[in-house]
């Protein structure tokens, strides 16, 4: 792949409302407030997306600490490399500590840019198999089990073809119970957010009674040894999210018997090259994967479309609809179609942003452009 030369980069925020609150067991979000970069390259524009969200609740990252970490740690580094490739972002990046969603997102735009100038997709550089992706939804935590179950019927109604649920303690059997009663024998998961210990052992294998595909991140992420336990008494099989942050990590994950299936997030383990390691090193092991979701705009939906069209993921991912999220999307809607998403095929992301909208939803802009030993920042 052609090198080119990083010439400047933009930093854009946008804020963009939810269609409606989206409950977690970390938080209730009503609109994102979203950190955009386009990269300017000597091989032409490129784009990316960070996932951090404005509170560091599910991760220790949080937007305005990776546009400082960016601007003032991230990109100088970048600008002194006279030729750089995607592929050469982390080891450049290797110097400045965590910072995975940040990372992610410059390496993001430089990848956009290559691929747009090369004339290939993102699909194709991946080497994606499916032209569609199953999609399944995230149900966040509802008030009452009736409304939840509404939630769930009408996201069956739109063709999702899997049902994750969030749950906590004093929300999990009874919810879980009451949709495998209502649906019947739907794809059905859950996911805890790290919000139970180990000692919760007994009363999660109390889930094994409503086959379920997995349960998501039952413990905190540092907890990887305790979820090996875990596994010794929960039959339903253990799918780590928030533990895996490398390629390595899921290496030993998968050694210590952590992990039955794995969710990758480029934006949690530093991007898309990093996430293909961990697809690779998870297909040599046998151990399924599947998309997960940071309720991306469609930049970002873009990418992991694409990248959830390769071999080992085998399970519906967290891909939903742009309606899902938003009313109106910064690029081209997501439709879905019989529950799937289809896989862009056009050069880099293969999306067109929306110019003028993306206007409206501009709250901030900042323009960085290298200078002998910093970085020069203009807003």
């Amino acid at each position: 792949m052609n090198a080119l030369t990083l010439e400047a980069v933009e930093l854009r925020r946008i804020r963009m409302p939810l269609v409606a609150p989206f409950e977690t067991s970390f938080g209730i979000q009503t609109e994102r407030d979203i950190l955009l970069l386009k990269a300017i390259t000597s091989a032409g524009e490129g784009w990316g997306e960070c996932v951090a969200t404005e509170e560091p609740t599910y991760s220790s990252e949080y937007v305005d600490g990776a546009q400082h970490a960016l601007v003032h740690h991230l990109l100088p580094r970048l600008f002194i490399s006279a030729r750089l490739t995607a592929e050469d972002v982390a080891k450049v990046l290797r110097p400045v500590h965590g910072h995975h969603m940040a990372k992610a997102a410059i390496e993001m735009a430089v990848l956009d840019a290559q691929l747009r100038s090369a004339g290939e997709s993102f699909a194709r550089y991946f080497g994606a198999v499916r032209h569609e992706v199953d999609c399944g939804v995230s149900v966040g935590i509802h008030r009452t089990i009736p409304d939840l179950l509404q939630t769930v019927g009408d996201y069956l109604d739109q063709g999702y073809r899997r049902i994750k649920l969030k749950i906590k303690p004093g929300w999990d059997l009874e919810p879980v119970r009451a949709v495998r009663e209502r649906f019947g024998d739907v794809p059905l998961q859950v996911d805890a957010n790290t919000a139970y210990s180990v000692s919760d052992a007994e009363h999660l294998a109390e889930l094994d009674a409503f086959d379920l595909l997995l349960i998501e991140q039952p413990l905190p992420e540092e907890q990887v040894l305790a979820h090996a336990e875990l596994a010794k008494v929960v039959r339903t099989p253990i799918c780590l999210d928030e533990s895996i942050t490398s390629a390595q990590g899921a290496a030993d994950a998968i050694q210590l018997g952590a992990c039955q299936v794995v969710n990758i997030k480029p934006g949690r383990v530093g991007g898309y090259l990093e996430a293909r390691r961990i697809h690779d090193l998870c297909a040599s092991n046998h151990i399924p994967v599947w998309m997960g979701g940071m309720l991306e705009t469609g930049l970002g939906r873009a990418g992991n479309v694409a990248m959830a069209a390769m071999p080992n993921f085998t399970l519906p991912g967290d891909t939903s609809a742009s309606d899902r999220y938003y009313h109106r999307d910064i690029t081209e809607p997501f439709v879905l179609s019989e529950g799937r998403l289809r896989v862009p095929t056009g050069p880099g992301l293969g999306v067109t942003v929306d110019l003028e909208f993306l206007e409206q939803v501009t709250f901030a802009t900042e323009t960085a452009r290298p200078e002998p030993g910093r970085v020069r920042a203009t807003r």
